[in-house]
């Protein structure tokens, strides 16, 4: 820092900020604790859409200044965890592990979506590799009480890993809290920290669906917790902000291809990566983005558009698994050649990756024909056609609205998000094994569904259809007796209990579950 003394760090000016100057080297602390800001040093759309780096926009910044500042993080930052989609605070994280002795210990506030990101998918990578056993606390609860801190609305979690020491290797494993409020003080926050300590064993999300341990004060429970795998390839840890964990159990053995639910049935259901069945379409910047990266323009929807779109969400249209496209594109002049190329991803299967499960019924929405997929609605397309529609139907009954929801960063109250990338590795039903006459019979339960209205999905226990869609695909589809069935529906009902999923949201008095 070589600015006037007294405009530096310091309680008492220059004196005091010459006083506390110091330069620690890589590898030189003990201990770092940080609540860095959250800030993204890239921005796409909102009320600041027009600054250029909302990361290094302070003190009137130029738009040269904040150029150079931004090349000069991405410079630092590189074969780091840092990622300009994650924001600065990434940054912030990538230097704490930079300045931390082997032996050492970073404490974290982060937004939530570090657990789930894909642009925090380094953070954990490093984590999983180069730290033992790290504890994540989460909030189940809503509104101001998701944040550790007292200034944000967003869900927060606090990460707390030692660093390996050399020689050593990691447990592959992590701690999860989800608290069921925030700490009312520093009493209670002594207390909660002192019980997650002198717990010895945690039961695990491998152990089937029987819950976690739950987290004592006295004779309160003031949340849950599990251990959960972290292994070094980065995956997305679903185990936060969980009220009930025995939902994190199911959603867990469903990526290992099995349906154990609670009271014990357990099955084999396939289950792979969507990635791994067919191929997720582009961001919306990269079909309507400034040139030379967008081939299109975005225009009013005309039903005889050469390319219709799905853009936007309307909640009060998207009621049923046909939806109608809401817009149309527009090729730039000069850009024909690309926007052929863009079109190839066309589909009739879309993705929603903003699913506010308080007021929106789909996960997966279907259109007649091909048409783009815009913000909210990229495309999944797949080489057999066929599976469009057990896509949709697997989608949108409860099996796949609690699998998107364990892989979703759930940083908003009744809000959960999936970007196209870590949709790649959205666990779903492998299509591939359905025989075609399970497939014939897919096709045959969407066109009953067509016109059937379905509630917002935060009422997916309550709702009839929803019910009905889940008797069709578990033992019309899929073979399984009406235990199975049943079981899926006090899934549902768990599930619609969660916090993160209802958002406080009143539910309909004297509504009984849907069988």
């Amino acid at each position: 820092n070589t600015s006037d003394p007294a405009l530096r760090t310091g309680s008492a000016g220059e004196e005091t900020a010459a006083q506390v100057i110091a330069e620690i080297p890589d590898a030189g602390f003990d201990l770092v604790i940080m609540n860095p800001p959250f800030t993204r040093a890239t921005n796409h759309e909102g009320a600041h859409a027009d600054i250029v780096n909302p990361a290094f926009a302070a003190f009137e910044s130029s738009k040269t200044d904040m150029d150079a500042m931004g090349q000069r993080l991405n410079q630092m930052g590189r074969n780091t965890c840092y990622h300009g989609n994650a924001g600065i605070s990434s940054a912030f994280v990538a230097l704490a592990d930079k300045k931390l002795k082997p032996g050492g210990v970073m404490a974290l506030v982060l937004p939530l979506s570090a657990a789930a990101g894909g642009s925090w998918h380094g953070f954990r990578q490093m984590l999983a590799a180069g730290y033992d056993s790290p504890t994540v606390l989460s909030i189940a609860a809503n509104g101001k009480d998701m944040a550790f801190s007292s200034d944000t609305g967003m869900a927060e979690c606090l990460v707390v890993a030692r660093k390996l020491r050399n020689g050593e290797t990691p447990a592959e494993q992590a701690r999860f809290t989800s608290l069921s409020r925030r700490p009312p003080g520093f009493a209670a926050a002594a207390a909660a920290a002192n019980s997650i300590l002198s717990e010895a064993e945690i039961r695990s999300v491998a152990d089937g669906p029987y819950g976690g341990t739950s987290l004592m004060v006295g004779d309160e429970s003031v949340g849950e917790m599990l251990t959960a795998p972290t292994q070094s390839d980065g995956r997305i840890w679903g185990s936060v902000r969980i009220s009930d964990p025995s939902l994190a159990q199911v959603a867990h053995q469903l990526t290992l291809s099995e349906l154990w639910l609670p009271r014990g049935q357990k099955m084999k259901l396939p289950v792979l990566p969507l990635g791994k069945i067919g191929s997720l379409g582009l961001v919306s910047r990269d079909i309507n983005g400034p040139k030379p990266r967008g081939a299109f323009d975005k225009i009013a929807f005309s039903p005889t558009a050469t390319y219709p779109a799905l853009w936007n969400h309307n909640a009060a249209k998207e009621t049923k698994v046909v939806c109608q496209p809401d817009s149309a594109l527009r090729v730039r002049m000069g850009m024909e050649q690309k926007a052929e190329t863009t079109w190839r991803v066309a589909s009739r299967s879309h993705l929603n990756t903003e699913f506010t499960f308080g007021s929106q019924p789909l996960a997966v929405a279907f259109t007649e024909n091909d048409s783009m997929g815009g913000r909210v609605w990229p495309n999944v397309k797949f080489a057999d056609t066929r599976f469009d529609y057990a896509f949709s139907l697997w989608g949108n009954a409860t099996l796949g609205l609690v699998s998107y929801w364990w892989h979703s960063a759930r940083q908003q109250s009744s809000k959960a998000t999936v970007s196209v990338r870590t949709a790649e590795s959205l666990p779903v039903l492998d299509f591939r094994a359905l025989t075609d006459a399970q497939l014939v019979k897919a096709q045959e339960i969407f066109e009953e569904f067509r016109d059937k209205e379905l509630q917002p999905a935060y009422l997916a226990d309550l709702d009839p259809n929803r019910a009905l869609l889940d008797r069709r695909v578990l033992c019309d589809l899929l073979n399984f007796d009406e235990t199975v069935y049943q079981g899926v529906r006090q899934l549902a009902a768990k599930w619609c209990a969660e916090p993160s999923v209802h958002g406080g949201k009143a539910r309909p008095k004297g509504a009984r579950l849907a069988v």
